[in-house]
C-alpha cells in the first residue's frame, strides 16, 4: 500500500489539524441540549451592524458572477479609512490567509521563522507547512519577550510574528518597547504584527502599526473583519506593507479569494463604526464583570485587552472544561497552547456572560 504520509513533506507530516471552537450543534447533538452558549471562539456577541445585513440581501443576486479579484472598491474605502495607499493593501480570506501569503512568498527550507511561547497557533502551521525551521521564544508573563526576540535573530531569519494583543494570553506590546524592538531588527527580517484585536484595545500606550509601517519598510501589518466588526462567517482579512511586499503577496494570492458577499459586507461595515463602538463597550462591560467573577471565586486570570479572558485554574482545566459543556457553555481548552490549566473565554453578551458564571462556579 502506498504510504501517503510518508510521501508529504516533513514539515506537514509533523502538523496536527487545526482545532477550533466546539460548535453549537455539536454539542447539542452529543448531549441533548439546548439553547447552548458558545464562548469559545473569540467572536463578536452582536454580530454584523443591521447596514450589513441589508446591503448582503441587496447583493444576493449577483451570485451568479465572479467577485472582483482585485477588491478595488474594498481596497479604496480602506485606503480613505486607513490613509495609506491602495499599493500598501493585501485582502485575504480572513488575516490567516495573509499570514500564509507571507510564508508562500518569504519562507523555505533554508530559512526560519520566529514566534512566542502561547502565539497563534497559525504562525507555526504556515512555518512548518512549507518546511521552514520555527524557532520558539519562552514567553515572559504569558507574553512576547521583545528582548529574547531580538537576542535569537539570526541570518536565517527571515519572519518575526508578534501578535498584539496576543491570542490566547490577551497580552499586549506597548508602542516604546516595539519601536525599540523595531529600531533594531535587521531590514533582511520582516516583522509581522497581527492586530486582529485592535479595535477592542483602549490602552494608551498601545501601537497603531499602522502608523509605524511608513518609517519601518520590513513591518507588515495585518488586521481582520472577523472580531469587532462581526464578519467571523464571512472570512475577510488585510494586510498594510511596503507597496513592494503587497506586489508580491498578491501574485501568490489565489483568484478571487474573497468571496463577493464577504466584499460587500467589508465595505460596507467601515461605514458602520458606531457598531463597533457598541462591540467596543460591550466587551468592556463583560470583561469587567468576567474578573470581577474570577476575583470572587478565587480564580487568577492573565490581564486581557482583547475579546477574551483566560482563566488560570491551577489545575488540568479538561475536567472543568467538559463540565461546563454539560452546562450547556462551550469555551476553550487551550493545551494545545502549552497552557493545559488554563481556559479562554470569549466575552459574549450579558445573559451570556452570567450563564457562564453560574456554570462554573455549579462545576466548581
Amino acid at each position: 500500500m502506498t504510504d501517503f504520509i510518508g510521501m508529504a513533506l516533513p514539515g506537514v507530516r509533523e502538523l496536527q489539524p487545526y482545532q477550533p471552537g466546539k460548535p453549537i450543534e455539536e454539542l447539542e447533538r452529543e448531549l441533548g441540549l439546548t439553547g447552548v452558549v458558545k464562548l469559545a471562539s473569540n467572536e463578536n456577541p452582536l454580530g454584523p451592524s443591521p447596514l450589513v445585513i441589508d446591503a448582503l440581501g441587496s447583493a444576493m443576486s449577483e451570485l451568479g458572477r465572479y467577485p472582483d479579484g482585485s477588491a478595488y472598491v474594498l481596497k479604496n474605502r480602506l485606503s480613505e479609512f486607513l490613509g495609506v495607499s491602495t499599493a500598501c493593501l493585501t485582502i485575504g480570506n480572513g488575516s490567516n490567509d495573509v499570514l500564509e501569503l507571507l510564508a508562500r512568498v518569504y519562507l523555505s527550507p533554508a530559512v526560519e521563522s520566529i514566534v512566542s511561547q502561547h502565539s497563534f497557533v497559525v504562525y507555526p502551521l504556515v512555518t512548518r507547512a512549507i518546511g521552514a525551521d520555527l524557532t520558539v521564544i519562552p514567553a515572559r508573563d504569558y507574553g512576547q519577550d521583545l528582548e529574547a526576540t531580538l537576542a535569537a535573530i539570526n541570518e536565517r531569519t527571515r519572519l518575526v510574528f508578534i501578535a498584539n494583543p496576543n491570542n490566547p494570553t490577551g497580552t499586549w506590546v506597548r508602542e516604546p518597547d516595539l519601536i525599540a524592538f523595531l529600531d533594531q531588527v535587521p531590514q533582511h527580517v520582516l516583522v509581522v504584527l497581527d492586530e486582529a484585536y485592535y479595535e477592542y484595545v483602549e490602552e494608551k500606550d498601545y501601537p497603531d502599526g499602522i502608523d509605524l509601517v511608513s518609517r519601518y519598510p520590513n513591518l507588515i501589518v495585518t488586521r481582520t473583519f472577523s472580531k469587532a466588526y462581526g464578519l467571523a462567517a464571512l472570512r475577510v482579512g488585510y494586510s498594510v506593507s511596503h507597496p513592494d511586499i503587497a506586489n508580491l503577496m498578491n501574485r501568490v494570492r489565489q483568484p478571487f479569494n474573497v468571496n463577493a458577499m464577504s466584499l460587500v459586507a467589508a465595505v460596507t461595515a467601515l461605514d458602520a463604526q458606531e457598531h463597533v463602538d457598541e462591540s467596543v463597550r460591550v466587551n468592556r462591560t463583560g470583561m469587567a464583570l468576567l474578573t470581577a467573577a474570577c476575583g470572587e471565586l478565587g480564580i487568577g486570570y492573565i490581564p486581557s485587552v482583547g475579546n477574551f479572558l483566560t482563566i488560570d485554574l491551577g489545575r488540568d482545566a479538561t475536567p472543568i472544561y467538559e463540565g461546563l459543556l454539560r452546562q450547556g457553555v462551550i469555551v476553550r481548552p487551550i493545551g494545545v497552547y502549552g497552557m493545559p490549566n488554563h481556559l479562554r473565554v470569549t466575552i459574549g453578551l450579558p445573559e451570556e456572560n452570567a450563564r457562564f458564571i453560574d456554570a462554573l462556579k455549579t462545576v466548581l
